[in-house]
């Protein structure tokens, strides 16, 4: 059976379309609804603000066209976030992110209509696209991640309806969206690159390359040109700091280079097991089915971008805004191929069960609501273990995620205090150096209330913002050194307090210093403190 829209009856079209537009609104709403209890629910059980947040935060109030490690969408984000409701409560400051993670599920829903599916089906696949466990993850706090997937999934619905219309003003419309969709997500993360390449490869492969074929793929070309241009230029004029932060992260061996096999359990486990049996069907639909003909290029993208991915041993997760269209695709060949009603409703019952269960289940693992000492218990029942893509040299009491959203409060009141123990004259010229973004975000962000001057720092952007007017005569150092290998930068340092909170990275314990008479000016030095990694 061919999946198509009636091209002549367009009043029950439209009727299906109005109605799929209103499910997929409540389902939306309870994606949002989900998101924010697991914020309210992780600050009350002690988790706080996460490390990146803080950075994106002074990136925010910092605005350009683009950052060492991000394009400028995140620290816009940032931005509006703080002027609307600050950062003390992490539900309204994780509110944009949430919203983006309503958009994701309320597009799944557009996707399966797109595709020929129903309201059951699309149903099904929002329900799986909620209980997707990395989504819950990424959706809970602020990030350039959350807004990833719309613009791929923009992107895709773009083309699934350029493959099916006829329409010259149709056409067009669509390929605008394309070229302004692709063109932001270039404003919101660069690994839109590999989809894009991985997505026109597959075209060309499949009889749909007929629609490159149109004045308006030219246009669309031009509008991603356009769009991604000015961060493109501030890569130029700051000699693409981008590629050199990935170069130095590449040569230390930070990140953990997955083998084929491992990579695509990755997936299944980010995804949560049991979703396996939706996403992999939609693959397999696009694939081989009769029925998705006009649609194989998506399933001929899906293998070239798991291929590239594994062969530039990227992060796993790296493809997770692309499975959204295969939880569409698996919704709509579930209702295709049962065709014996009251074995298609038990299954999708079973599933449908599975997924309220495994977002349950596995929210804790997504989200943080449980705290510390809870979580690691309910972890060791479950024989969880963290699945985190970056080398971990000692193990953590907590995963990564979660682990970073300590310490950093207690490193803002313990700065706090010795700072404005100083007498006057003293504070008056003491700068604050932190040892990366983590260190000099929480003095920024969460220092404020103690009137604490603005840090400096070789890691990332802070390195490009540079030394200020520090000359380092009197410093508050938060840096893991001895007090020997201090004494070759400074005339005096003494050890004043220590960062050490247990549910920190290990990597994140080290002394808090106070140093005077730094012997050359960090003016002097700056170029040798750079730290991008």
């Amino acid at each position: 059976m061919e999946l198509t829209q009636p091209k002549t009856a367009r009043g029950p079209v439209r009727t299906e379309l109005r109605l799929i537009l209103q499910l997929s609104l409540i389902f939306a709403a309870l994606k949002l609804a989900i998101q924010i209890v697991g914020n309210i629910l992780a600050q009350h059980a002690g988790y706080g603000i996460f490390r990146d947040e803080m950075y994106y935060l002074v990136c925010g109030r910092h605005l350009a066209f683009g950052y060492v490690d991000q394009p400028p969408l995140t620290a816009l984000q940032a931005r509006l976030s703080d002027m609307l409701f600050g950062h003390e409560t992490m539900w309204t400051l994780r509110l944009i992110s949430g919203v983006a993670g309503a958009a994701k599920v309320f597009l799944t829903g557009l996707l399966v209509w797109a595709l020929g599916g129903g309201r059951k089906a699309a149903a099904l696949a929002m329900l799986a696209v909620i209980a997707g466990g990395v989504y819950l993850g990424i959706d809970s706090y602020l990030s350039m991640n959350s807004f990833d997937p719309i613009f791929w999934m923009l992107c895709t619905l773009a083309l699934i309806r350029l493959v099916r219309s006829d329409s010259p003003a149709e056409i067009r419309n669509w390929w605008i969206v394309m070229g302004v969709s692709a063109g932001l997500a270039f404003e919101n993360k660069d690994s839109v690159v590999f989809f894009l390449v991985s997505m026109l490869v597959a075209l060309l492969l499949t009889p749909q390359r007929r629609i490159l074929a149109n004045r308006w793929f030219a246009v669309s070309v031009l509008l991603i040109v356009i769009l991604a241009l000015p961060n493109f230029l501030w890569q130029v004029h700051y000699h693409f700091p981008t590629l050199e932060w990935l170069r130095a992260v590449q040569s230390t061996g930070k990140d953990v280079k997955l083998p084929p096999l491992p990579f695509f359990l990755g997936q299944i486990m980010m995804l949560t097991p049991h979703n396996l049996l939706l996403w992999a069907t939609g693959v397999l639909w696009l694939l081989f089915a009769k029925a998705a003909r006009s649609f194989r290029f998506l399933g001929v993208f899906y293998l070239l971008f798991l291929a590239l991915m594994m062969a530039l041993h990227a992060k796993d997760y790296y493809l997770a805004p692309a499975y959204p269209v295969f939880f569409a695709t698996g919704a709509v060949a579930w209702f295709a191929w049962a065709k014996q009603k009251m074995w298609r409703n038990g299954l999708i019952g079973i599933y449908t069960a599975l997924l309220v269960v495994g977002i349950v289940a596995f929210f804790p693992f997504s989200v943080p609501v449980l705290p510390p000492q809870q979580w690691i218990a309910y972890a060791e029942r479950l024989h969880y273990t963290s699945h985190d893509s970056e080398v971990e040299k000692d193990k953590p009491l907590l995963p990564q995620f979660y682990a970073d959203r300590f310490g950093w409060q207690e490193l803002a009141d313990r700065v706090g205090h010795i700072y404005n123990a100083l007498p006057p004259q003293e504070r008056a010229i003491t700068g604050i150096y932190g040892q990366n973004y983590g260190d000099a975000g929480a003095i920024d962000v969460l220092g404020q209330k103690y009137g604490l001057p603005p840090a400096i720092s070789g890691h990332q952007n802070y390195w490009i913002w540079g030394p200020r007017d520090y000359t380092g005569d009197e410093m508050i150092v938060i840096v893991d050194a001895t007090p020997e290998q201090m004494a070759r930068f400074y005339a005096s340092c003494e050890v004043v307090g220590k960062m050490d909170n247990p549910y920190s990275m290990p990597y994140e314990h080290r002394p808090i210093y106070l140093c005077r008479g730094r012997k050359r000016s960090y003016q002097a030095d700056w170029k040798e403190l750079k730290l991008y990694h």
